[in-house]
């Protein structure tokens, strides 16, 4: 049994107790090994994924992650891994039940929860011997930060072949804004590790040269990093606090570095992990 969402036209005939009929969703295995580490994320993980799949892979499937290089991955990496999977199209992705997601769980007050679904942790994972309409694997050792973009987020770069790339397709070199947060990027981890890297560039008097906005995914997540001290190091080093909604993301901001209507600029965005943004 698996839950994922519906159109509000579909919603309405279950609604109005008409029957509504789902094509059976293909699924997707996507195997992992090895273990992360570095500056390579669980973001990088999606940003691969959308590489191989493209915008249209994942239409009418359900990605599922197995493999032993799940272990390595936090629960809010997991999360943010199923968070975009909107980005190939997928109908819904999941990962198996593990130690991780019931850590987090009783992190946030909720051990009843991480106590039942342990009960029955056998049933939240994939069969043994389970077979996938498609199967990738992807070694998570090997695996290096990915910028994905511009134009379209299934252009997927190693930041190692980045420079060459902007160069070969003559993209633009000049990043003018940048972005950490979105419904993507918001956890408490998320803000944490940018919040650190902040604060090592400004201990050693470095400052962002682009213009730096955050939009942090929730109230709950704007008020515990602002407790925590994350917020006030984000703004240090010139980063602006928007709202927690939809902004820059959909070009929905009073943007003042470029002419309104200029389509490039509203074009060439590139997705990467909080990190290397």
């Amino acid at each position: 049994m698996i839950a994922c969402g519906v159109g509000g036209a579909d919603a309405v005939d279950v609604m109005a107790d008409i029957p509504w009929e789902l094509k059976c969703p293909k699924v997707i295995g996507v195997n992992l090994t090895g273990k992360i580490g570095g500056w390579t994320t669980p973001k990088d993980v999606i940003l691969k994924v959308a590489g191989i799949l493209t915008v249209k892979g994942g239409t009418g499937a359900i990605v599922e992650y197995t493999g032993p290089g799940v272990e390595s991955l936090s629960c809010a990496g997991m999360a943010t891994i199923c968070n975009m999977g909107a980005e190939i199209g997928a109908t819904s992705s999941i990962f198996p039940y593990n130690k991780r997601m019931g850590d987090y769980l009783r992190a946030t007050k909720r051990s009843g929860i991480a106590d039942y679904a342990k009960s029955f942790q056998q049933n939240l994972r994939p069969d043994e011997g389970a077979e996938y309409d498609r199967h990738i694997d992807i070694n998570l050792s090997e695996l290096e930060p990915h910028i994905n973009g511009p134009f379209t987020p299934d252009i997927a770069t190693p930041i190692s072949q980045f420079a060459a790339a902007v160069k070969k397709n003559n993209w633009p070199t000049e990043l003018k804004v940048a972005l950490i947060g979105s419904c993507t990027n918001s956890s408490y981890e998320d803000m944490s590790r940018s919040a650190a890297i902040s604060n090592e560039a400004a201990s050693h008097g470095l400052s962002t040269r682009s213009k730096f906005t955050i939009t942090p995914g929730s109230e709950q997540v704007r008020a515990t990093i602002a407790r925590d001290g994350q917020l006030e190091t984000l703004e240090k080093v010139g980063g602006v606090v928007l709202a927690n909604a939809c902004g820059p993301c959909i070009g929905q901001w009073d943007r003042q570095d470029t002419k309104k209507g200029d389509v490039n600029s509203s074009k060439s965005k590139i997705l990467s992990t909080m990190e290397i943004v």
